[in-house]
Order: structure tokens, then C-alpha cells, then sequence
């Protein structure tokens, strides 16, 4: 079987490298034979790091080609459908599937997050693409009514996250790190002043804070900012480290402060306690879902600095299990073979 894998890969985003990982490993366990071709900002990258098949997404006669001749479109995961960051990118991903369709290629929506919609448009546009002949798996409720709202009659299965299916080899822990992860959010001063505050509150009892941009130099400056706020020394690694070895920092600390939803997951799967200042739904529902705290919502005034040092260390004891949701991942797997088959 040959599938073609769409979503946003190859810009060097560690959660959606993550993802792209899992969806990989996953299929492969279940079929070692299977070929996998992914749409890729830098399919050079994509291949040699993966061991896939990857073409230039921006290269449309090459992307109508390479889906020609696959069995099937898998879209998916991560937020693709949303129109936050601009029309162009919703058009993009639902055009991926529309051609494949019209190619008469089966499509699974992969444990996408939907939305939001903020234009009229963009809500025809999904409706129209994801209405009929589509197999619809989204990663969180609020994302299921949400298709259900704008008129989509289909059945909709909520899955995890597939990077909750990735299994990241054991490294033990360091009882004195704590990792946080940031992103930049509009009128975030005074929560990132507080935040720092809290970090120089735990430099002083002797913790040591590294700082883990998830997504390239952005949260790396965001990090940077932060850092610069602080009274005391901290880390920041690297926005360019493998994504496995960003993983394998969070892994060993003793806990993470995240902003980042792929940051809270790289802490799930290695039982590493979590306190979150959240910026959007599926943070919030991805926390509740590990029974980890949510320490506070980033430009809202619900949180202090006392606040968020009271909230990690209530974290501290609380470990998330996710073991059933790393066997629901798995399933998911499982159910995009099946139907891409037929």
C-alpha cells in the first residue's frame, strides 16, 4: 500500500516533526512494507530523517503526480484546518484533499484539531471539502462540534494525538530541572514578568531552568525574552536540536511549565509532571485529559507569580498517566490502514 501523508511537515516545527513521527512508526509496526510519501517544505530533510519517499509540497504538478499513484491521502494530524494564520493555509490543506478526491483516492482526516473558523468562508470551504466521502478522526471534542456546528452529518471519532502513541526510549530523570517551554502570545508582558518571577523563585531553592523552543526561532526569542526578565542564570537550548532530543530534555526533567502543546505531550509520554499556562482549548483540554493542573490561561489575570509556584509544585506530585490514550493512538493507526485499503 502507498500512502501519501499531507500536514506541516518539513518547517522544522519540533510538535509537528513529532507528529509526523508517530504517524510514521505507528503504520510501520502494523505494515513494515507500507510506503509512505509526505508532502514536504523540505523533502531532502524529510527523507533522510524519516527513511520516507518526499516531494516539494509547494510543487503542484509533482504533488498531483505522486497522489495519481498513491492508494490513499492521509491528512493529518495537527491543526491544518484553521484559518488563525491566514486563509492561504486552510485553502492549501483542503485543496490536498479535494484533489484527492477528485482522483478517487480514499482521504483519512488523521487526529486533526479543527478550527477556529473565524470567516464565513472558511467555514464553506471545510464543510464542502469534508462533508462527504472522508474519513473524519479529530484529536479533542471541541473539535468535533465544531465540524458538527458548521453542518458536517458524517461520523466524527475523537482520537489522541499521535504523539502520544510514540513510545521515546527510557532516560533517567534530573530531580533538579525544571524545563519550561514558551511561545510568543499577543499582550503576554505581565504574564511573562510573573513567570519569571516564579522561575527565579525556584532558581533560589536550588532548581536549575531550561528553556526548550519547540518551534524554530520564534519561541527561541520568546525564550530569550523571558530569560532576560529573570534576576538568575538560565538555559536555553537551541531552537535547531533534534526533535528527539528536545524530547529527551523534557523527559528528564522533573517537571515542565509548557505553553506548548506538543511540550505537555513529550511530558506525558515520559511520565514527567506538568504545570500549564495555556493559550488555547487544546491545551487545556489535552492537560485535563493527563489530570495535570492548569496553572493559568497566559494573558489573563487569573494566575500570579505565587500562584504558578504553588500550582508546580502541586504538579510535582502528580504524574500523567496516559497509558490508555497511547493504546487508543495505536488504534487509530490501525483504523487509517483499514480504510485506506478499501
Amino acid at each position: 500500500m502507498h500512502l501519501v501523508l499531507s500536514g506541516y511537515y518539513g518547517f522544522h516545527n519540533s510538535g509537528d516533526e513529532a507528529i509526523l513521527r508517530s504517524i510514521i512508526e505507528q503504520l510501520r509496526e502494523l505494515d513494515p512494507t507500507i510506503r509512505l510519501t509526505v508532502l514536504s517544505a523540505d523533502p531532502v530533510h524529510t527523507s533522510k530523517t524519516y527513511q520516507v519517499e518526499a516531494v516539494d509540497r509547494w510543487k503542484p504538478s509533482l504533488v498531483l503526480r505522486t497522489l495519481r499513484k498513491a492508494d490513499g491521502l492521509l491528512s493529518g494530524g495537527g491543526s491544518l484546518l484553521q484559518d488563525v494564520t491566514g486563509l492561504p493555509s486552510l485553502i492549501y490543506y483542503t485543496s490536498i484533499i479535494q484533489v484527492a478526491k477528485c482522483l478517487g483516492k480514499p482521504v483519512f482526516v488523521y487526529a486533526q484539531g479543527m478550527g477556529p473558523f473565524q470567516r464565513k468562508i472558511s467555514r464553506k470551504v471545510v464543510k464542502s471539502v469534508l462533508g462527504r466521502n472522508v474519513k473524519l478522526t479529530v484529536r479533542d471534542e471541541a473539535s468535533s462540534n465544531l465540524l458538527k456546528e458548521i453542518g458536517i452529518a458524517s461520523p466524527i471519532e475523537v482520537v489522541p494525538d499521535p504523539v502520544v502513541g510514540w513510545m521515546p526510549p527510557y532516560v533517567p530523570k534530573k530531580d533538579n530541572v525544571i524545563t519550561v517551554s514558551v511561545r510568543d502570545w499577543p499582550d503576554s508582558y505581565t504574564s511573562f514578568q510573573e513567570l519569571a518571577r516564579t522561575l527565579d523563585m525556584f532558581v533560589n531553592d536550588g532548581y536549575e531552568i531550561v528553556f526548550v523552543p519547540m518551534h524554530g526561532e520564534c519561541d527561541e526569542t520568546c525564550s530569550t525574552r523571558i530569560a532576560s526578565m529573570m534576576r538568575s542564570e538560565s538555559t536555553i537550548l537551541p531552537s535547531t536540536l533534534s526533535t528527539e532530543d528536545k524530547q529527551r530534555v523534557i523527559g528528564s526533567s522533573r517537571l515542565l511549565i509548557g505553553m506548548r502543546l506538543h511540550a505537555l505531550v513529550f511530558a506525558a509520554v515520559s511520565a514527567t509532571p506538568f504545570a500549564t499556562l495555556s493559550y488555547d482549548p487544546k491545551v487545556d483540554a489535552f492537560a485535563n485529559t493527563c489530570r495535570q493542573p492548569i496553572a493559568g490561561h497566559i494573558n489573563q489575570k487569573d494566575w500570579d507569580h505565587l500562584s504558578l509556584r504553588e500550582t508546580v509544585l502541586r504538579s510535582m506530585e502528580l504524574k500523567p498517566n496516559i497509558t490508555h490514550l497511547q493504546e487508543q493512538a495505536q488504534a487509530t493507526a490501525a483504523m487509517a490502514t483499514k480504510y485506506l485499503q478499501t
